[in-house]
């Protein structure tokens, strides 16, 4: 158990939205896991982040709301677009679940603009397979409208993908930037160039922060990341520099199975601190 201390408020245990107050930033639960090409229990990873965030510092003075859970949004999609449409913040946190989540968050926020949305994946996988899964949302997204010209994934793991989905990449104008190319750019430089090409079009952006991007000694927790990932210092500064973007109308933190983390919870403590950084960044609009 935590211990009591007046002179350290802790992050977390944020109240849940009303419906005629606008928030700074709203978090949401979208626990994703039934379509998962891999087994996973991503479910309990929104709670799981909830109680790590107590670990940490209430730090920021704006106004944060927790609306809870999405209740089975594999099942109904469109409610849980629903859902996060009817939040009222300036950024929207979606805690996943699998990467599944990514689809109705970002619907759910950009509503009839996705013709000028913009997306920024940071992901060891291009997630343009066929089918309804946690391994096809960028397809899925750019089935309903969004352009590929404005999509920019950081962090492509070569050999964690095949070759038809890269020319997939290509072949819709994506931009991509692989975890090689990032050893000679640092994060600012890249969510630089990655908000200009999301943003080119003026409308909202999202920002899906897949922690499988990580390096597994930081992401254990993680069923598809692999040895040589980023670090947890680049996925946390590019939270805060997503976060701070007035265009990035929402972040998605998915691809995390807290059951599967180890006994540390560095996993899970890493999506929480990601949170934190993004309240921060809002804090810096």
């Amino acid at each position: 158990m935590l211990n009591s201390d007046p002179l350290w408020p802790r992050a977390g245990d944020w109240a849940a939205p009303t419906a005629d107050e606008w928030a700074d930033v709203a978090l949401i639960g979208m626990p994703t896991s039934r379509t998962s090409l891999s087994p996973t229990q991503s479910h309990t990873t929104p709670q799981a982040v909830r109680e790590a965030l107590r670990r940490y510092a209430a730090l920021s003075e704006l106004r944060i709301v927790d609306a809870g859970n999405v209740r089975e949004p594999d099942l109904n999609e469109q409610a849980a677009i629903e859902a996060v449409g009817e939040l009222r913040a300036e950024l929207v946190v979606a805690l996943g679940g699998d990467n599944a989540a990514t689809v109705p968050t970002a619907r759910g926020r950009w509503g009839a603009r996705i013709a000028t949305a913009g997306l920024i994946t940071l992901d060891a996988h291009h997630d343009l397979r066929d089918g309804t899964s946690n391994g096809s949302p960028v397809r899925r997204l750019l089935e309903a409208g969004l352009d590929g010209r404005r999509v920019v994934q950081i962090g492509i793991e070569p050999l964690a993908n095949s070759r038809a989905y890269a020319e997939r990449a290509r072949e819709a104008g994506i931009t991509v930037i692989t975890r090689d190319a990032l050893h000679s750019r640092t994060m600012n430089e890249v969510m630089a160039r990655a908000l200009d090409i999301a943003g080119a079009a003026g409308g909202p952006i999202h920002v899906d922060l897949d922690v499988d991007v990580c390096d597994r000694a930081v992401a254990p927790g993680c069923p598809a990341s692999v040895p040589g990932g980023i670090s947890a210092v680049d996925l946390r500064l590019a939270a805060r520099l997503a976060a701070a973007h007035p265009a990035v109308r929402s972040i998605d933190l998915v691809e995390v199975d807290a059951a599967a983390d180890t006994a540390d919870e560095r996993t899970v403590r890493l999506v929480a601190l990601c949170v934190l950084e993004a309240i921060a960044g809002v804090g810096l609009r």
